[in-house]
């Protein structure tokens, strides 16, 4: 299969509620309690798109350029992106439904890290076109 991909990044906000539960709040070398409050990363993010021939069937700048404006709240550019209780796995997840509905039919993999430390990595396959159409 052939893909191209992209990366861009954002500053986001959010906050992992469960943290507090006695599996992750060990008071042990462990404890990551602390992830219930809201705190700040840098995401990463990467996207590989199949594409279906050799010669700009997306073009790089551009499908970049969508995938920042999906994520910029202003006129003025970025905000920082208020993520709520959403896991790196989440945001993917959303990425993907948005892809999913400019570009129907093509395989996906998107990966988001917190920081370029820690994230995840998703591979998505080709959802046929009529079922990607919004409502």
């Amino acid at each position: 299969m052939r893909s191209i991909w992209v990366t861009f990044n954002r500053e986001g906000i959010h906050k992992f509620p469960g943290a507090a539960s006695s599996e992750f709040a060990t008071e042990d070398w462990d404890d990551v309690s602390f992830l219930q409050y809201p705190h700040r990363h840098i995401f990463h993010f990467k996207v590989w798109i199949e594409v279906f021939h050799d010669d700009r069937d997306v073009e790089f700048i551009q499908f970049k350029r969508w995938l920042e404006r999906l994520y910029a709240n202003t006129e003025s550019g970025p905000e920082v992106l208020e993520l709520d209780y959403k896991s790196c796995e989440m945001i993917a997840d959303d990425l993907a439904t948005e892809i999913q509905v400019k570009y129907p039919g093509r395989w996906l993999k998107i990966s988001v890290a917190e920081d370029n430390e820690n994230g995840c990595e998703i591979d998505y396959p080709a959802i046929p076109r009529e079922l990607t159409r919004r409502k």
